[in-house]
């Protein structure tokens, strides 16, 4: 795969993938969205890698979306929105862990794509806004997911009044799990991930839709989904293997 707008870099079970436009903000472009997906698919297909990491070059994680993809004489055209939307919902079904690291501004798509993540690390410098209803639209499927996060009229709020959150407000609000040093990113997601442990691949795509459906479907609907999602779950090597050191140590539980 060849990238113009994204940098893949992969060290042992970690994939970092950098939006690599930092002459625009690292703004979502439509070359963006078509490479993120290949990449996800990419990744989706290799077992090779446990955790994927998506940051920003150039002190910034993105600026939101690339208006310059827009012809000013042309009539707007709503299928490149439901492209990004497509590509984030790849990233949400990936059977992996995935972590935004976030320095600098996480504004509108950018926002949308940290939220995608199951971890969210951010410097002290970096700033969250969804500016697009006091720019005249909507900002996607922020509408969706923000307010899972942190509750419908805190999500309301900062998306109609367009507001920019700072790093430590939005730890408090539940917007990122980590708040570190600009220079302290790195070791901070390395952290992040070893608070993992171990990771299973099913386990973590089966246990991030249910909590996405949790918010969705009636609980006798949900309980149908756990139960077939646990059944998938439980015929894994993993729990196998925990089951047979559990007798073989004759305890109920082996500690981890």
């Amino acid at each position: 795969m060849s990238e113009t707008t994204l940098r893949l870099d992969r060290v042992g079970p970690v994939a970092t993938v950098t939006l690599d436009r930092p002459d625009r903000g690292n703004a979502i472009s439509m070359t963006m969205v078509r490479e993120l997906e290949q990449l996800c698919h990419l990744l989706e297909d290799e077992a090779a890698e446990r955790v994927l990491v998506l940051r920003g070059a150039g002190g910034t994680f993105c600026s939101g979306i690339d208006l310059l993809d827009f012809p000013p004489e042309a009539k707007p055209d709503i299928r490149g929105f439901s492209r990004w939307e497509k590509a984030c919902r790849t990233i949400e079904r990936l059977p992996m862990v995935t972590i935004a690291a976030i320095d600098g501004e996480c504004v509108g798509g950018g926002l949308q794509l940290a939220l995608t993540c199951d971890a969210r690390v951010a410097t002290e410098r970096a700033s969250f806004q969804l500016h697009e209803v006091r720019d005249g639209f909507l900002p996607g499927m922020g509408t969706f997911r923000l307010a899972k996060f942190i509750g419908l009229g805190r999500a309301r709020f900062m998306a109609m009044t367009g507001r920019r959150v700072a790093a430590g407000e939005a730890f408090e609000l539940g917007i990122v799990d980590r708040v570190c040093p600009a220079a302290g990113l790195d070791a901070a997601v390395g952290a992040t991930i070893a608070a993992f442990g171990e990771i299973h691949r099913d386990a973590v795509e089966l246990a991030r839709r249910l909590f996405d459906e949790s918010f969705e479907i009636p609980y006798e609907d949900f309980l149908g989904c756990f139960l077939a999602a646990q059944h998938r779950a439980i015929q894994s090597e993993a729990f196998k293997a925990l089951v047979r050191e559990a007798h073989e140590r004759g305890v109920p539980r082996p500690r981890r």
